[in-house]
């Protein structure tokens, strides 16, 4: 289990600041109880992933609870003179890794920050991604890699024979290729080249069988 904590964001400008921040497009919750979304730094890289609500203040973001308060502080940053006001909640919530593994979800705990693109971890493929709005942090980049079809590796499903760990390089004829994202015993998924996919995987030495993902994955 993973434990979450919720970032509630709140004031008369949280729309318009989530809004310029994250992929995803707020609009939706007009007509949707909650939506996947993710917060990228300048270069595009995955700072956090999770999804967001509406509130009666304003709006809620599920978070890894390890990394609730580096990322209220980032946003801090970049709140600029808008108002708008974050409160980190320990609401007792968890998630089950082994259900978000086979689901294909990527959880990003702290020390994972800025690892990762979006498209590395699938986000367009698990609809967390608007390529209608206007602008925010990272899309200029998140946007060309789309268009361009510049995403040479992505997240994938295996079985290991024996458990391995988050972090774990992902080999091939002895050579790191990937890394593993989220593991739960047996079960893992791992960032590796789509070129690479039908090949002989191994985490140091344990071999991997690749499991299909709800969602088709996209060789670009």
């Amino acid at each position: 289990m993973h434990k979450i904590f919720t970032i509630n964001v709140s004031g008369a400008d949280a729309f318009d600041f989530l809004q310029g921040q994250l992929t995803n497009d707020l609009q939706r919750l007009r007509s949707e109880s909650k939506i996947q979304a993710a917060w990228c730094n300048p270069k595009g890289r995955v700072i956090w992933f999770g999804t967001v609500c509406k509130t009666e203040a304003g709006y809620g973001l599920s978070t890894p609870a390890d990394s609730a308060e580096d990322i209220v502080k980032r946003m801090t940053v970049f709140r600029f003179r808008s108002k708008v006001e974050f409160d980190i909640i320990d609401d007792g919530q968890t998630v089950d890794a082994d259900i978000l593994i086979r689901n294909g979800e990527p959880f990003i705990a702290g020390s994972q920050m800025e690892q990762f693109t979006p498209h590395m971890l699938n986000l367009d493929l698990l609809d967390a991604i608007s390529l209608e709005k206007g602008c925010y942090t990272g899309q200029e980049i998140v946007a060309r890699t789309h268009f361009k079809g510049a995403t040479k590796r992505r997240t994938l499903r295996f079985e290991s024979e024996q458990p391995v760990s988050t972090g774990d390089k992902v080999s091939l004829h002895g050579r790191d290729i990937g890394e593993v994202l989220n593991a739960a015993g047996t079960d893992l998924l791992a960032v590796i080249p789509v070129a690479k996919l039908s090949e002989n995987l191994d985490v140091a030495g344990i071999s991997l069988t690749r499991i299909d993902l709800p969602y088709a994955v996209i060789a670009d």
